[in-house]
């Protein structure tokens, strides 16, 4: 188990250098990630859009085409008013005259309707298009700084990198997961008794606890701050 702890203590020093190093990178991955996922989100919204114009489209194309059959039906049923024979006839064409100039009315409504969303729809794509072309030209010149800072870090991180493989092969999964796990929620995972004290929040630990810890013999955690807690004196000692 000793042994177990000082890896984990070696991890967390090589871990904090890699944080050194993405530190120089300021805010550049931060909002090359806000960019990435504004546009992605951009993407959807107007392929979305687009759908919904291509819709329209195809109401609107029915509807003239209908109103266009319509107008030609009146026209031939006008043509036939004239030649009726009796009043039941005249009766049933007036009847169909009728029902035509109100489909027409109404198709016309309708076709109009659609032009209108249209319009609203083909503004807001074009919205989202502006946006889209400026957030991705913002997003190239971003990436191309973060490419600059990363190619003068890329020895450090490589040789950070390695040194942290070779300590995660030594340690059990489990020990690396629940590593991690502290890590994600904590910043740091393992901090060093110093005065008495946790290193990673201040606070006093109990002189019997101090004594369990510098036995080496298991995981102790803080009781405050849940991070692993290992002896001052372990990490003087050479690894193996």
């Amino acid at each position: 188990m000793e042994e177990t702890l000082r890896l984990l203590h070696q991890l967390q020093k090589v871990d904090s250098n890699l944080d050194d190093v993405e530190d120089t990178k300021g805010d550049l991955p931060e909002i090359v990630k806000n960019l990435e996922e504004k546009i992605a989100t951009l993407s959807e919204k107007a392929a979305a859009k687009q759908k919904y114009i291509d819709e329209f489209v195809s109401s609107r194309n029915k509807a003239d085409n209908d109103i266009k059959d319509f107008e030609e039906k009146l026209k031939k049923y006008k043509e036939q008013q004239y030649q009726v024979r009796n009043n039941k006839e005249y009766d049933a064409i007036t009847k169909e005259i009728d029902f035509a100039e109100e489909s027409v009315k109404t198709l016309g409504k309708q076709f109009e309707n659609f032009e209108n969303l249209m319009s609203i729809a083909k503004s807001e794509l074009e919205e989202y298009t502006t946006a889209l072309t400026e957030y991705s030209e913002a997003l190239k010149e971003r990436k191309e700084e973060l490419a600059e800072v990363s190619k003068e870090t890329e020895e450090e991180e490589l040789k950070y990198n390695h040194e942290r493989q070779k300590i995660v092969t030594r340690l059990s999964k489990d020990i690396v997961s629940r590593y991690e796990k502290i890590r994600s929620g904590r910043g740091k995972a393992v901090s060093v008794i110093r005065k008495n004290s946790c290193s990673g929040c201040g606070n006093r630990i109990p002189p019997q606890h101090i004594m369990e810890i510098r036995r080496n013999d298991k995981i102790y955690l803080c009781q405050h701050c849940g991070r692993i807690i290992v002896s001052d004196e372990l990490p003087a000692h050479a690894t193996r």
